[in-house]
């Protein structure tokens, strides 16, 4: 039996080591209050957000082993690749040399939207987008895919019909998977609108004006009925919005994919003003292993522009009246 001073002790202990854990909390509590909800108690994600950032979606080749980046080291990179790609005036630019400009009537620094910095998640800026594997780059093709991507090369250089042009020059998708899934940022018009209600999320992205509408609590739908986006269904697990999309189209194609591209999401609203974004690519018939990227979706007051892609085209009336053109003069 302990001695009396030590048992006349043991209450004001207690009840310091309570007032503590609750000091201890507080914050936490704090942070999880800060945080918008629906009147049904979920994390609100509405709003307009824009995912641009600096930070490639595979790791530079100079940063290899090099997951995150100090602010010093993160200002110096972000410096050096806004120099390197701009639109305006260096003619030696990363952009310039790929697209011709700027002398030639190609795109400047007005149409560019990819931000300034490079993503920070938990306090540190990232080298890639993606995390897992953790080199920071797309797992190996499978031979299939090899194969089945040379293939779409070659049609690429198709110009017979319009259809035989990709989806994103028809103005019917954006390109370089901006509306996902995954959603990933390009080159200018990251911006998105999510609307929320108990049984649905829209999410509007500003380029091409694509709309995906995630069903809450839905089933997928039948395997032959197939979407350019997919079929999208929702379910919340804690705070975090889950969203698992099939039924693909063999048209989509990301980065080489099959029609049986499957995607999870996750969006998780981490304070008032960020939504960290996660997806996980699994494609056994085009990638050895599957692989999941991350990083921050920011609050932005917006607007969402009008993005009249088809109106006043003129981009492919060109390019195929360019390969009439060579066909009348006898060359391919």
């Amino acid at each position: 039996m302990l001695p009396k001073k030590y048992t006349e002790a043991m209450p004001h202990r207690l009840a310091a080591a309570i007032a503590f854990l609750a000091m201890a909390i507080a914050p936490l509590a704090g942070q999880t209050k800060s945080i918008p909800r629906t009147p049904d108690g979920h994390p609100d994600l509405q709003g307009v957000w824009t995912n641009a950032t600096l930070t490639p979606l595979e790791r530079p080749a100079d940063l290899a082993g090099k997951a995150t980046l100090t602010d010093a080291e993160a200002k110096t990179y972000e410096k050096k690749d806004l120099q390197s790609n701009t639109l305006d005036s260096d003619v030696e630019s990363n952009f310039n040399k790929a697209t011709g400009g700027p002398g030639v009537g190609a795109y400047n620094n007005l149409f560019v939207d990819r931000g300034s910095q490079l993503a920070r998640v938990d306090g540190l800026k990232r080298t890639s987008l993606i995390i897992d594997p953790p080199d920071g780059k797309i797992p190996p093709l499978t031979d299939a895919a090899r194969q089945r991507t040379s293939g779409a090369s070659r049609a690429f250089t198709r110009y017979d019909s319009v259809k035989d042009r990709p989806l994103s020059e028809r103005c019917i998708i954006g390109f370089g998977s901006t509306s996902g899934p995954p959603m990933l940022p390009v080159l200018y018009n990251n911006n998105y609108e999510i609307v929320q209600t108990p049984n649905a999320v829209m999410i509007l992205v500003e380029m091409v004006h694509d709309i995906r509408v995630i069903r809450i609590n839905g089933t997928h739908k039948p395997a032959d009925i197939r979407q350019l986006l997919g079929d999208s269904i929702g379910r919340w697990e804690g705070d975090t919005l889950v969203v698992d999309t099939t039924n693909f189209t063999g048209k989509t194609r990301f980065r080489g994919s099959s029609e049986n591209l499957h995607v999870i999401e996750r969006f998780r609203r981490v304070d008032a003003h960020t939504i960290l974004y996660r997806a996980t690519v699994d494609d056994p018939a085009t990638y050895t292993k599957p692989w999941t990227l991350e990083y921050p979706f920011l609050a932005t007051a917006g607007p969402v522009y009008e993005y009249a892609c088809h109106e006043g085209n003129y981009a492919m009336p060109d390019i195929l009246g360019g390969a009439r053109k060579l066909e009348t003069e006898g060359r391919q």
